[in-house]
């Protein structure tokens, strides 16, 4: 395997193209959402080093926060979560989903989901107990573990 070269120029560059710290959601003239998601590790550099998962969930945690400040004005109900699949970091993912006319889908139930589950240790210290909730499941043959606001948009 290639050697990961350039690891803080590529988080600085994350950081400035998609300015987690500072993003504006856009709601759009019809303003709702289908499992709207973004991925901050598109290319999946989280699963071949500890440190650069953490730093993308790092990031996530980052996002996911600054979109919550967005949805503040949103005068819609909403489900917002940050999914984090153990076996690829690529799928790692910030969601956001309200009533749409594209399904009848809302609110998204995940029916399998077990909430209050223990956080892997390389991560615990990245999650703040106090805010966010923490669930698992299984998708397909994938470890999903979802992160969502205890205080903000309706749970799943």
């Amino acid at each position: 395997m290639k050697k990961f070269r350039g690891k803080k120029r590529y988080f600085r560059n994350l950081s400035r193209e998609l300015d987690v710290a500072n993003y504006k959601l856009d709601f759009g003239e019809e303003g709702w959402f289908d499992i709207w998601h973004t991925h901050l590790d598109f290319y999946g550099h989280g699963d071949n080093s500890l440190k650069l998962r953490r730093e993308h969930i790092k990031a996530h945690i980052i996002l996911y926060n600054r979109l919550l400040e967005n949805l503040r004005v949103f005068e819609k109900p909403y489900q917002s979560w940050i999914g984090l699949v153990d076996e690829d970091a690529g799928s790692d993912a910030v969601f956001i989903h309200t009533p749409n006319p594209n399904d009848n889908n809302f609110p998204l139930k995940l029916e399998n989901i077990k909430w209050d589950c223990p956080i892997p240790n390389q991560y615990k210290d990245l999650i703040n107990l106090n805010e966010f909730n923490v669930g698992h499941y299984t998708e397909e043959s994938n470890n999903v573990f979802i992160i969502q606001s205890k205080n903000n948009g309706v749970r799943l």
